[in-house]
C-alpha cells in the first residue's frame, strides 16, 4: 500500500470538522465541541453519559514532510511550498480522524464492540485527562516489569 489515507484532499477542514459533527450527532451525541490551541486541534462530544476527546497534533514548519529538500539536494522548499504542505497534512489528517470516529461508530452500532471498547482511551476522565494518558505510564511499567500492580481494595474490606 503506497501514500497515507487522504493523502492529496482538497477538502477544507471546515467541511471535514462539519462532517465529524454531523455524525457524531446523527450516532446520538448530545454535545459537540471543535477546538485549538497551539499546534494542537481537539474535538470533544458526550455521548452514552462518557465524555470522549480526540487530540489532533498539527505540523509545522519543522516537520520533515514540509522540510524534506528536493531531490536535487541544493535547494529546501519555498514558504509557499512549506505553507502548501502544512496545509494539506492539516487537511489529510482531518480526513484521518474523521475516517477513525466513523469507523468506530459503525463498530459500535453494529455490535462488533462495545462503546467503551471503541472509545476508552479517549474517554475523559474527572482530571481532564484521558483514560489513555492515565494508563498508557502504567501499562508501560506492566510490559517492562512483568508484574500486575497491586489490586487496590476499598476502604473497609
Amino acid at each position: 500500500m503506497s501514500g497515507k489515507f487522504a493523502e492529496g484532499t482538497t477538502v477544507p477542514v471546515e467541511k471535514t470538522k462539519a462532517e465529524i459533527e454531523a455524525t457524531v450527532m446523527r450516532f446520538g451525541a448530545q454535545g459537540f465541541v471543535c477546538g485549538w490551541i497551539g499546534g494542537t486541534a481537539a474535538i470533544v462530544f458526550e455521548m452514552q453519559g462518557r465524555r470522549v476527546k480526540f487530540v489532533l497534533p498539527m505540523p509545522d514548519k519543522n516537520d520533515s514532510k514540509v522540510t524534506i529538500r528536493r531531490q536535487d539536494g541544493w535547494r529546501g522548499p519555498s514558504e509557499k511550498q512549506k505553507q502548501d504542505r502544512i496545509d494539506a497534512e492539516v487537511r489529510r489528517r482531518w480526513r484521518a480522524l474523521l475516517l477513525a470516529i466513523k469507523a468506530k461508530l459503525e463498530v459500535v452500532q453494529s455490535g462488533i464492540a462495545s462503546f467503551e471498547e471503541e472509545f476508552l482511551s479517549h474517554v475523559v476522565l474527572p482530571d481532564g485527562k484521558t483514560v489513555g494518558q492515565w494508563m498508557g505510564p502504567q501499562l508501560k511499567s506492566v510490559y517492562e516489569t512483568g508484574r500486575m500492580p497491586p489490586l487496590l481494595l476499598g476502604s473497609g474490606s
